[in-house]
């Protein structure tokens, strides 16, 4: 019985391999992330903890979150904001993204200067 078994098994290993595997190249994000290993660039790691920044961060996330027709690069850009100044790091689709980004943001109330640091993907 085992020799009836031992085929089924090495053929569902075989069928199912592709499944598991990954291709990691279209995932790695090391190229568009290199500024942030440079410690003259601000990271969100210095996010002030003053209450005051951290609200203005949550609000200036919940504004760009709530645009629907950012895409989803953007809706997961990295942003630090402190004493009114905002910070916006990462990949965005494009120009035309990278501006509407940046025009939510000085929308947001307390923001009193916009430092766009975006890359367009193309």
């Amino acid at each position: 019985m085992t020799f009836r078994i031992a085929p089924l098994l090495a053929f569902a290993a075989l069928v199912s391999a592709p499944a598991f595997a990954q291709d990691t190249s279209k995932v790695d994000n090391t190229q568009i992330n290199q500024r942030d290993r440079h410690t003259e660039h601000a990271t969100p790691f210095d996010q002030s903890n003053d209450p005051a920044d951290i609200k203005l961060a949550a609000s200036v996330r919940a504004a760009i979150v709530a645009d629907d027709g950012l895409s989803s690069a953007a809706h997961n850009l990295k942003l630090i904001a402190a004493k009114g100044v905002v910070t916006l790091r990462g990949p965005v689709k494009d120009a035309a993204e990278k501006a509407r980004v940046e025009s939510i943001v000085h929308s947001v109330a307390g923001v009193s200067q916009v430092e766009n640091q975006l890359d367009t993907k193309h």
